[in-house]
């Protein structure tokens, strides 16, 4: 029986699985051990458990102390993709104070589905703003980007200079808009060749 390809290869030494410590989150972990591995440690979900990859030759004490940096890396970083509604509007109400004085006063903020076409909308008359889930997991400038462009339909509802010297305001507004206009053009380049959809 011919040995396994990965072992073989040197990819994986060793793999143990425990439970998390307390109040990290994740159900299982699953520590990989790796020869080529030399320096670098790295973290990801894998369903319902933690995969944590490490040089094969860490000690346990140091192993210990990367997985809990690691899951906890992991958490910051799905609490801030899972900004929810309340937090939206939270973050609505220090935007409009820093960048408009409190003027902007949203009645509601929250996460769509169905904006396709555009980052986010507002109705002034009814003080509703309206974000594309497609914004989550993009940087926190970016959004609060597309926030201060809605929160600024508020105070004038049009896209005339007026508008555009309120929204100066937000120091970032350049560089969000062209990452933004950056992903839109990502969208339409063709699939690369030998690239499946999956």
């Amino acid at each position: 029986m011919p040995a396994d390809p990965l072992h073989r290869a040197g990819m994986s030494q060793r793999s143990t699985t425990s439970q998390p410590p307390s109040g990290l989150g994740a159900s299982a972990i699953e520590v990989r051990r790796s020869a080529r591995r030399r320096r670098t440690v790295s973290a990801y979900r894998e369903g319902d458990r933690t995969v944590v990859l490490i040089p094969a030759r860490m000690s346990e004490a140091e192993e210990k102390r990367w997985v809990t940096v690691m899951l906890n890396k992991l958490a910051a970083q799905e609490s801030k993709r899972a900004l929810g509604d309340t937090e939206l509007a939270e973050r609505a109400e220090r935007l409009s104070a820093q960048y408009f004085g409190g003027r902007a006063r949203p009645v509601s903020v929250r996460w769509v589905t169905n904006q396709n076409t555009r980052w986010g909308s507002c109705t002034p008359a009814e003080g509703s703003i309206r974000l594309s889930h497609r914004l989550q997991g993009m940087p926190e400038y970016v959004i609060d980007y597309v926030l201060c462009h809605e929160l600024a339909h508020l105070l004038v509802p049009g896209h005339g200079p007026r508008f555009w010297r309120l929204l100066e305001a937000y120091p970032r507004t350049e560089r969000a808009r062209g990452y933004l206009e950056g992903v839109v053009a990502a969208d339409r380049l063709p699939q690369m060749p030998g690239a499946r959809d999956e």
